[in-house]
């Protein structure tokens, strides 16, 4: 088993960035495609950024093109999150999710992964 939990959420401002971090407890993930998502209320869940454990491998929502960035530090078992010029739009709860196995360009819906944390929530004020 998999336990994720999300930290790094909070109240910020249009404009301001933020990183959001997930740590991984129970397996090592060094051998797990890692990923999050999104749910805005009222919206269904959507995917924003997965990384697999080849070195440098990671793939976007075209709405996360360009703002988003995906890391992650096996020694430390964490993948981070970073948003910069963070928009209303973003106002979401933020997700990770964990996949036995590699996770590439087509794992997109949150079905393509085993485990969940229980989600971080971001709020932008305009």
């Amino acid at each position: 088993q998999v336990q994720l939990v999300e930290s790094g959420g909070g109240l910020v401002q249009a404009g301001d960035s933020l990183r959001l971090s997930c740590a991984a407890s129970g397996r090592t993930i060094s051998r797990l495609g890692m990923g999050w998502f999104r749910q805005a209320p009222g919206k269904q869940r959507e995917f924003v950024a997965l990384t697999n454990w080849s070195r440098g491998y990671s793939y976007y929502a075209d709405s996360a093109k360009g703002r988003f960035t995906i890391s992650r530090d096996n020694d430390k078992n964490t993948v981070d999150l970073y948003i910069s010029n963070l928009e209303p739009g973003d106002t979401a709860v933020y997700y990770c999710a964990a996949r036995d196995g590699m996770v590439v360009a087509t794992h997109t819906n949150w079905e393509d992964y085993d485990y969940w944390g229980q989600g971080t929530q971001v709020t932008v004020s305009s």
